[in-house]
């Protein structure tokens, strides 16, 4: 595996390196000893599957808070999203910053998200795929957001966003 930091600390691009042959290629996605290599946490205590039929949909800007705050290793597996996180750890150097990638399932590039960050994507392209490795289990009375739109982060989507669900409309504004 490649692990490239983004401009956010402890934020990592994972891409698989290939091993290629006339079958076509193998390639590892995970291996907790490398995560851990590169100070992550290499951690699953679930998997989940997010399908999104539209183009335009946006689901976001999620994370958990502590006891229960969560680490992701992100994957698209069908179509394509871009994929954002924002650093709301507030003693972080990148504190209030948020990267924005391209995950498709072409590339099976992966997004590493770090405990303390907020996630979300909007899609590329109709019937796009998105698989989570996380650390933490869900709990719903830890359950939080950010808005997608909130002028405290400046995010510029890619396209526009024709599908947002309630929650994730109404979150209030950050407030550092």
């Amino acid at each position: 595996m490649i692990f490239t930091e983004t401009a956010l600390a402890g934020a990592y691009v994972v891409d698989p390196e290939r091993l290629a042959d006339e079958r076509g290629f193998f390639a590892r996605i995970f291996e907790p000893r490398e995560f851990e290599a590169h100070g992550l946490n290499p951690n699953v205590a679930q998997s989940s599957l997010s399908f999104n039929p539209r183009k335009g949909t946006l689901r976001g800007m999620h994370f958990q808070r502590p006891p229960f705050a969560e680490a992701k290793l992100v994957r698209c597996t069908r179509g394509a999203v871009h994929d954002v996180i924002i650093d709301l750890r507030r003693e972080s150097r990148s504190y209030l910053g948020h990267v924005g990638v391209v995950l498709d399932a072409e590339s099976r590039r992966m997004l590493y998200v770090p405990e303390g960050f907020a996630h979300g994507f909007l899609t590329l392209t109709d019937d796009a795929e998105v698989t989570y490795q996380i650390s933490a289990r869900y709990s719903p009375e830890h359950a939080a957001g950010v808005r997608w739109n909130d002028p405290a982060f400046g995010i510029q989507w890619p396209g526009p966003v024709v599908l947002v669900n309630e929650r994730d409309r109404t979150y209030p504004d950050y407030r550092p």
